[in-house]
């Protein structure tokens, strides 16, 4: 076991919520940010749509908030929501002068869109890939400050604790991480006198979602077994409007593209064929919210025994849809897809796609253990409530890694140094012979996930759910405490964790809010309440 490696703070997360607070916080401190994979393998580099801010004239921010507040179903934190808000304009700032290449407008100084359950324009975008434009601009900052190391490959295991403290004091204070090298197979020690948390969201926990394959909800799991609460995990979106392809999994269809006018309708050619359908279940029908879009077409799917529906923008100019879409018009016109969007509609599913609850946080990102923070979807902020309003995730990360960053600056003179930490201790495990139990466990849970705890819910089915967690909670416990770590048994492990925290939540909410429908609850109770959830 190599020496612990020692850095003033330690982020977990390369994506914009930890990159945004790993250049808040550098030009003081030094600073590692660990990536679970490649750098730019995260959810930041995924977003096509881009970042709700107020800037349009005759655009308020309470407009803002009481969109987000209306999206979330009256469960947001209205202070939360009106900091972020407010925050916004500085937000979009700060990456333009980091060489973000935003879309310009004929007359405002950025171009505008708009998406479902916005009453004004206010999304800046890089055309459809305003993520990746994002994380390209962060990351190039962060390696030219030589106060930041970036660290790929490194997945984190758990939170380094008061009882790993050489000696094995009882507190409750964060010192750093462990964590598995994905190249080396080796457990490193990295201290630290905070710790932050960006660790983004739970979406691999269903068999079909717009996520990459790291979004196993490892920072909520870490900080839920260190004894942090979490709150809200039944409430996680799934996108209305993924690619349904056999071969091409977890390509995301914007939101923006319904924004400008694309049209959700039945496939086909016969009777109903090409007949849209979201008038019937909402007014504002392709611009309602996505939970509301995702049901329509989960229950059109369901009525009609249907694998998809199509998502239609052929009306428009093509000039236009391949100017304001080219990453997504490229991308279905290759060869192994096949489809020309200027001409064709293209067929697509809902997805799981964005954990809304998570790690209870105060408006710093502080969480319930000394020395701990956390940032962007990792969290319960507030700003989502029951269903988050489209283009206020990276608002979020933006806007909370710079809150948790300041936090540290200011009490960082008031903070200990890192007591010793015990090593990593593998004496009495051995390298496992039994990888298939991994594997088939990760299967088996995306895929009752997805039966039994998806977009339309009943507690039966949740109950069933919960009955096959607690059985491989048992064995991946049990394999876990046998063989050395490995990333995939380290993802399984939080998995399973998740899974619990998201159907333990679902049984508890008594009635259909947002993005959690159950049939057995149909209505919705008069007050919202926070789902809170305490380790024991």
């Amino acid at each position: 076991m190599s020496e612990a490696r020692a850095f003033d703070v330690v982020i977990i997360g390369s994506g914009a919520a930890g990159l945004s607070a790993a250049l808040t916080l550098a030009p003081g401190l030094k600073v590692a940010v660990l990536a679970k994979g490649a750098l730019s393998s995260g959810s930041t580099a995924w977003a096509q749509g881009g970042i709700a801010a107020v800037l349009e004239p005759g655009d308020t921010f309470e407009s803002h908030v009481e969109d987000t507040i209306v999206a979330g179903a009256g469960l947001n934190r209205r202070e939360t929501v009106e900091f972020v808000v407010g925050a916004a304009p500085a937000a979009i700032e700060r990456l333009a002068a980091l060489g973000v290449p935003f879309d310009r407008g004929e007359e405002a100084p950025w171009h505008l869109t708009r998406e479902g359950g916005h009453s004004h324009r206010r999304i800046v975008h890089v055309a459809d890939a305003t993520g990746w434009a994002v994380q390209q601009a962060l990351e190039t900052a962060a390696a030219a400050h030589p106060n930041i190391h970036l660290i790929p490959d490194m997945v984190a295991i758990d939170l380094v604790t008061d009882r790993h403290a050489a000696g094995g004091a009882g507190g409750k204070r964060v010192w750093g991480i462990y964590a598995v090298d994905r190249v080396t197979g080796r457990v490193e020690t990295f201290t630290s006198r905070a710790t932050i948390l960006a660790t983004g969201g739970a979406s691999r926990a269903w068999l079909y979602s717009t996520n990459p394959k790291g979004s196993t909800g490892d920072g909520i799991a870490m900080a839920w077994r260190a004894g942090c609460r979490v709150s809200n995990m039944e409430f996680n979106q799934f996108h209305p409007t993924c690619l349904y392809d056999p071969e091409v999994k977890n390509f995301l269809i914007t939101e923006a593209m319904r924004g400008e006018g694309a049209r959700l309708k039945i496939p086909g050619h016969g009777s109903g064929g090409g007949r849209r359908f979201m008038k019937r279940f909402d007014p504002r029908e392709e611009l309602a919210p996505r939970d509301i879009v995702a049901r329509a077409i989960d229950h059109e799917l369901k009525r009609l025994g249907l694998d998809y529906v199509h998502l239609d923008i052929s009306h428009r100019d093509p000039d236009f849809v391949r100017a304001h879409f080219p990453t997504i018009a490229a991308r279905l016109a290759a060869p192994d897809i096949g489809i020309d969007i200027t001409r064709e509609p293209i067929p697509v599913v809902p997805a799981a796609h964005y954990t809304c609850g998570g790690v209870l946080v105060g408006l710093d990102g502080g969480t319930d253990l000394a020395g701990l923070y956390a940032a962007g979807e990792v969290t319960q902020s507030g700003l989502h409530g029951a269903n988050r309003l489209a283009s206020n995730s990276v608002l979020e990360c933006l806007v909370f890694g710079v809150a948790a960053a300041e936090a540290i600056n200011r009490a960082w003179t008031h903070w200990p140094k890192p007591p010793p930490v015990r090593p990593w201790d593998e004496s009495r495990v051995r390298h496992s012979d039994e990888e298939v139990v991994v594997h088939h466990n990760w299967r088996e849970i995306r895929r009752f996930m997805w039966d039994y705890v998806g977009i339309v819910r009943t507690t039966k089915r949740l109950e069933r759910a919960l009955n096959r967690i607690n059985l491989l909670k048992q064995e991946t416990e049990d394999y876990y405490g046998h063989f050395r770590v490995t990333p995939d048994l380290v993802e399984l492990r939080n998995l399973v964790v998740v899974a619990e925290l998201i159907v333990r939540s679902a049984l508890a909410r008594k009635e259909s809010r947002g993005l959690h429908y159950t049939l057995d609850y149909p209505d919705l109770l008069p007050e919202p309440v926070d789902t809170i959830l305490v380790p024991a």
